[in-house]
């Protein structure tokens, strides 16, 4: 290899992987930083219903990640779409969870000064999840089967709601 093409490939790689991982983790954890730079102490009702989001944010992260790691495991599975439990409801409920959390965190840094400036987090990461490296990731693969259009068609992408029934052509 060219020494000039090495260099240049370690340096884009280090920009890229490194560098922008690391600028988008100072985004997303932001939030955080300013909850833990506070010295208030006292939790109040808002803080309780903050908790309350990044809990139901966790249920539905871990649980359909276990949901799904389990269908995944069984070789009967095989070729087949996972449609069942949180999976029903939403395609993507780990997704939904993760921002979930983001989201109840901002609002716990909502009772401490300037926590407002955090949202910038919970904006980046439900960007990043629902028009960049997540969901469009995940689906671009499976697009061109018919079992996926379906669910598809059925199944909400991101928020979960309750089925649609659709008919068959």
């Amino acid at each position: 290899m060219a020494r000039g093409v090495g260099s240049v490939f370690l340096l884009r790689s280090y920009m890229q992987v490194f560098l922008l991982q690391w600028f988008i983790l100072l985004i997303n954890i932001n939030p955080v930083m300013i909850i833990n730079s506070s010295v208030i102490s006292v939790l109040n009702w808002k803080d309780l219903l903050s908790l309350a989001i990044w809990c139901l944010g966790f249920f539905f992260e871990s649980v359909g990640d276990y949901q799904l790691d389990r269908f995944v495991r069984d070789p009967g599975n095989k070729g087949k779409i996972m449609n069942h439990g949180l999976w029903r409801y939403s395609r993507h409920p780990n997704y939904f969870g993760e921002v979930t959390m983001w989201w109840g965190i901002f609002t716990i840094g909502l009772s401490v000064p300037g926590g407002v400036f955090g949202i910038l987090g919970p904006i980046l990461i439900t960007t990043m999840i629902l028009f960049v490296s997540g969901i469009p990731m995940t689906e671009r693969p499976m697009m061109e089967n018919p079992l996926f259009q379906q669910y598809c068609r059925e199944t909400s992408s991101f928020f979960p709601w309750f089925p649609k029934r659709v008919k068959e052509k």
